[in-house]
């Protein structure tokens, strides 16, 4: 087997052309949610199905109800085996006349002294599954072999929920289990220190929906003894949190556990400035738990929070009635073992405990996933990020994640597998946004350290 040193060369020498590759699968317009673009995300996967096929990997189109699948193994056929996920589709662009250029049309630009890739789908997700392509070709050509077993998944429905992902986990798992999942979806700490994140939230959403009188009613006429439903629905609101900022929901907190020593000293070494933080976005003070640092709060600490609240007349002017409905979007961010099913049913039981005579509710429910945790003491973890920090100036770090990629949570509960993510984007690339971008130092330092990551892991 050739050396990391050789290898790395070898990725250094291909960054022109890996460039141009990308660009070629970046004009590619794969957006999943738009049916006007089906035929693009075909193509899209025509297109890595022959790439793959070109490195060697036995790689296929594996058509679904939605958009295509891209399946390919390489490697030899014992000793580690990974699989590494990614999608290739991207949201739409629009507004269009918010981008510098032609989102479809990739460019090369000097930002703040940096060179970036600007164009839709350069970040997410389509720069961040090349880096590992462009890794897997390094070797090949270097060495004519990859050093452990690979399994690639590349899917075209992510920016669309994902419809067809779990049916096709199910039907293809034993073709699928690997030892341990690999998913480029996520971003480094900073642009010098690179992240394995370990932990996502999961969620619970509910639409809550308070129903009284038959019609609306003139204020003057039935204020008073009439049931006000924005009234009830406030009263509810407000039970949901005690002036600590804990959530009162029975059970809510079972499950919730501390976070491990030696990991909580890795997150208070990132030096995370709450203010600065919350100052980004026109904020000072940070709100929810007391006692709980920001960080925590967002990484391992659960939530409950109020997204939509719409009753009576919202219009201009005035109008003095009492609604005879109002509703609530309700979701909660969940952590560890928390159970989002017993926690909508405390939510549930709640709301008509606190229900009063002459109102009815309607429960909408929308979505209930576990978070992830992954099982940091399974050696991978650690070669993988002794392996980046070999890579980038400062030391990786295992991070979490305040939101959620329900796939890690798929690989587990189909698969039974744990997920690595480990990404290399930045909090500045616009994703989902105009102007949408990907650092070159990313790409390159991206494709460097899976070269690594790879060579760690295949011990």
């Amino acid at each position: 087997m050739s050396s990391i040193e050789s290898v790395l060369e070898t990725a250094d020498s291909n960054t022109d052309a890996a460039l141009e590759r990308l660009f070629a699968l970046l004009r590619m317009p794969s957006i999943s949610t738009d049916p006007a673009y089906h035929s693009d995300c075909v193509a899209t996967a025509d297109w890595l199905v022959a790439e793959l096929s070109s490195l060697g990997f036995d790689a296929s189109r594996r058509d679904t109800p939605g958009k295509p699948m891209v399946v390919a193994h390489g490697g030899p056929q014992d000793g580690p085996h990974v699989l590494f996920y990614g999608h290739y589709d991207v949201q739409p662009a629009d507004p269009l006349n918010l981008w510098k250029s032609d989102p479809f049309d990739p460019q090369i630009e000097e930002r703040d002294g940096a060179k970036v890739i600007r164009a839709r789908g350069a970040a997410d997700d389509k720069g961040q599954l090349m880096t590992f392509v462009e890794a897997c070709r390094a070797w090949i050509e270097t060495s004519g072999a990859l050093p452990l077993r690979v399994t690639i998944l590349f899917e075209g429905e992510e920016e669309s929920h994902s419809p067809s992902l779990v049916p096709f986990l199910k039907e293809n798992a034993e073709e699928l289990t690997a030892d341990i999942a690999l998913i480029c979806d996520t971003g480094m700490w900073d642009t010098q220190t690179p992240s394995i994140c370990t932990m996502l939230r999961g969620m619970v959403a509910e639409e809550i929906i308070i129903r009284a009188a038959d019609r609306d009613l003139h204020s003057g006429g039935y204020g008073g003894p009439a049931a006000n439903p924005i009234r009830v629905l406030s009263h509810i609101l407000a039970s949901l949190h005690d002036d600590q900022g804990r959530v009162t929901l029975d059970g809510f907190y079972d499950g919730v556990h501390e976070v491990p020593g030696e990991l909580a000293q890795q997150w208070e070494s990132l030096g995370f400035d709450a203010e600065e933080f919350l100052g980004k976005v026109g904020l000072s003070v940070p709100a929810g738990e007391q006692g709980i640092s920001a960080l925590h709060q967002i990484w391992a600490r659960p939530t409950c929070e109020f997204n939509g609240i719409l009753g009576g007349y919202t219009g201009d002017g005035f109008k003095t009635v009492l609604p005879a409905e109002a509703r609530a979007k309700i979701s909660c961010r969940l952590v560890w073992d928390q159970d989002p099913l017993a926690i909508r049913e405390a939510l549930r039981a709640r709301v008509h405990h606190l229900l009063p005579a002459d109102c009815e509710v309607e429960f909408i429910p929308h979505g209930a996933d576990r978070a992830s945790v992954m099982a940091v003491d399974n050696p991978a973890f650690e070669a993988a990020r002794q392996a980046l920090a070999d890579e980038w100036p400062k030391e990786a770090v295992y991070t979490g994640g305040g939101g959620s990629i329900p796939i890690a949570g798929h690989f587990k509960q189909v698969l039974g597998l744990d997920s690595m993510l480990i990404g290399f984007g930045q909090d500045d690339d616009a994703i989902h946004s105009p102007n949408e971008k990907y650092d070159l130092n990313s790409f390159t330092g991206g494709t460097r350290s899976w070269v690594r990551v790879m060579a760690a892991l295949a011990k």
